[in-house]
């Protein structure tokens, strides 16, 4: 029998996002705005949140100068649900729809001397986990209540991390100023990851793709000290590069490329998490 074949599913095609709105939180900045510059070269509108709207507003003008696409900057506490649900309104007021939903923003505070679990603040815990894990909840949950689920259309990309998959070896602080890892980080993430199958099982039905991506450090001029002693613990011996490599695993899981993907944990590590 002779192979069929589908002009309309040319590779490079699959992977544009043309006529596409995304809404990207913590886009402000390093990876999150990594993401949203992506989404916007492959075609998409973007609106990206910070916690101030002069850094929303800054970051959204720049995606538009380079791409030329349609960048709007919101400022958004991720944490406030009635916050979430107006800035979702005022969206779908003003472009329409929301086709892509990247939940990227978080923190952590950490310092020598409040990291230790033994000396962790409890609100320090619980900013963490709302931050990182209750905020991309109440994302999902507006977007797709307002837009997604009776459109029965959209993609949803959860931001976790290794932090959400393994331990830390906190030797790779030894010699520097760093805080280290927190036990709440990890457990945020570790939720994150398994929030997103289980929000990918929900959400099926509604012709909805859930996914996530889990990324290694990335290296943003930390001390020497620790970068060479945390680069030593990749296979690929060294730290993930900003601007480049979280852009090509957004724009896969955002589009038609991965259409059959739901319920995934994609890890942009250099191999961190195999040994």
């Amino acid at each position: 029998m002779e192979q069929a074949y589908h002009p309309e599913w040319n590779v490079m095609d699959l992977f544009r996002l043309d006529g596409k709105w995304a809404l990207v939180t913590g886009g402000a900045r390093n990876l999150g705005f990594d993401m949203a510059l992506a989404l916007a070269e492959a075609g998409a509108n973007v609106v990206v949140t910070s916690r101030t709207a002069e850094s929303a507003e800054k970051s959204a003008a720049l995606i538009a100068e380079y791409t030329g696409r349609r960048a709007m900057g919101r400022a958004l506490d991720v944490r406030d649900e009635a916050a979430v649900r107006a800035l979702v309104d005022g969206i779908l007021t003003e472009t329409g729809r929301i086709d892509i939903l990247i939940n990227n923003a978080g923190n952590v505070t950490s310092t020598p001397e409040s990291a230790p679990m033994h000396k962790r603040p409890l609100e320090l815990w619980q900013e963490v986990i709302d931050t990182n894990l209750t905020g991309s909840f109440l994302c999902a949950k507006h977007v797709t209540d307002a837009y997604m689920i009776p459109h029965k259309t959209g993609v949803i990309i959860n931001l976790g991390s290794t932090a959400g998959i393994i331990g830390k070896d906190r030797r790779v602080y030894e010699g520097t100023p760093m805080g280290g890892a927190t036990i709440d980080y990890h457990a945020a993430k570790g939720g994150v990851i398994n929030m997103t199958r289980d929000m990918a099982a929900y959400l099926a039905p509604y012709n909805i793709r859930v996914n996530c991506i889990s990324p290694g450090g990335f290296f943003r001029n930390q001390p020497e000290a620790f970068v060479k002693a945390y680069s030593e613990t990749f296979p690929m011996g060294r730290m993930g590069q900003d601007g480049k490599e979280m852009k090509g695993a957004a724009v896969y899981l955002a589009s038609e490329a991965s259409s059959f993907v739901t319920g995934h944990n994609l890890v942009v590590d250099g191999g961190l998490t195999i040994w």
